[in-house]
């Protein structure tokens, strides 16, 4: 009996931990901070608006609670369609850029990397992940 709440427990803490990074948005804040452009990253955000398809890319808008707002360029060629809509919270794993003016954003938050992506990332909404 102890064996099998030994091995329960250790299947209840793989599923929990899932292998993907836990947000951590005084990380992001920090990257931003120190204009570490190209980081990855992984942080909680509320959805400012609902996401437009553009060259193969779904863009939307993010509020990070550290404050920071960040464009999110989705490549809906290499990963399905997030359905995100104002107000939805999201958690996101991928690469920082920060481009001149400044502006934020990030990408790279599909699995099946391309070039200059050196990562795979995700976008989790509500329980599912898309990637």
């Amino acid at each position: 009996m102890k064996r099998f709440r030994l091995l329960l427990l250790v299947a209840v803490v793989a599923v929990a931990c899932g292998g993907r990074d836990a947000p951590d948005d005084q990380a992001l804040h920090q990257d931003i901070v120190n204009d570490t452009n190209g980081a990855e990253v992984t942080f909680d955000a509320t959805v400012l608006n609902d996401p437009v398809e553009s060259g193969g890319h779904e863009r939307f808008e993010v509020k990070v609670p550290t404050g920071e707002m960040l464009e999110v360029d989705h490549n809906t060629t290499l990963a399905a369609a997030v359905p995100v809509h104002t107000g939805d919270h999201v958690v996101i794993h991928g690469q920082l850029y920060i481009d001149p003016g400044p502006r934020l954003g990030v990408h790279c938050t599909h699995a099946h990397t391309s070039s200059g992506c050196p990562s795979p990332g995700w976008i989790m909404l509500g329980a599912n992940y898309y990637e």
